[in-house]
């Protein structure tokens, strides 16, 4: 299906106007070819009769018809060619459009990336990457062996002191309903040993 919004253009006209001129000269050199033929056969039939006078008439008729059958084609060439040079001179309408329609989108793009940002743009990448380039030489060439060792146990201390915060705090002192039974008992047995003995020493 066509596109219904395509326009026709003048351009469009004249090529289909050419292209109808080309037909109808096609179909006229068919006709004259039919009669061309026709005198022939009539010029062969006059011979059979005897009738040489017949016969030169329908030949001379044919000489005309292939005459103007030259000029057909000649005039077909040139109507081939012209529509072409026109069908070509359209392509290349539409190529110079395309190629100044991307010289304008690319002027814009400049436009928005003058060359003056982009030479700042670069000067600055260079100027940090020089500073941090010095800081690192600085740090390097003032820092000795102990620094660094010293530097590397004050990390891991630091380390240290991080997983110490994460661990669970431990209670003071243990609710005597959590004490075992058994751990109870355990403790007034030595207390009471110990009384006996110091009542032994006394008796003493």
């Amino acid at each position: 299906m066509g596109n219904k919004n395509s326009k026709i253009t003048s351009q469009d006209r004249a090529i289909l106007d050419l292209k109808v001129q080309r037909d109808k000269l096609k179909q006229y050199q068919k006709k004259i070819q039919l009669v061309a033929d026709r005198e022939t056969q009539i010029a062969k039939e006059a011979l059979l009769k005897n009738n040489k006078r017949g016969a030169l008439l329908a030949l001379k008729k044919k000489k005309y018809q292939e005459q103007l059958l030259s000029k057909t084609d000649a005039q077909l060439l040139n109507l081939e060619q012209l529509t072409q040079s026109i069908e070509f001179a359209l392509v290349e309408k539409e190529v110079f459009a395309g190629l100044e329609q991307g010289n304008l989108i690319l002027k814009e793009i400049h436009n928005e990336t003058p060359i003056e940002k982009v030479e700042k743009l670069m000067e600055d990448t260079a100027d940090a990457i020089a500073y941090q380039n010095e800081i690192s030489e600085a740090l390097s060439g003032k820092l000795t062996s102990e620094d660094e060792e010293e530097i590397l146990a004050e990390l891991d201390q630091i380390v240290k002191e991080q997983l110490v915060d994460k661990l669970p705090p431990v209670p003071e002192q243990i609710p005597q309903q959590q004490i075992p039974q058994e751990q109870k008992a355990e403790t007034k047995q030595p207390q009471k040993e110990n009384k006996q003995l110091e009542a032994a020493l006394e008796a003493a």
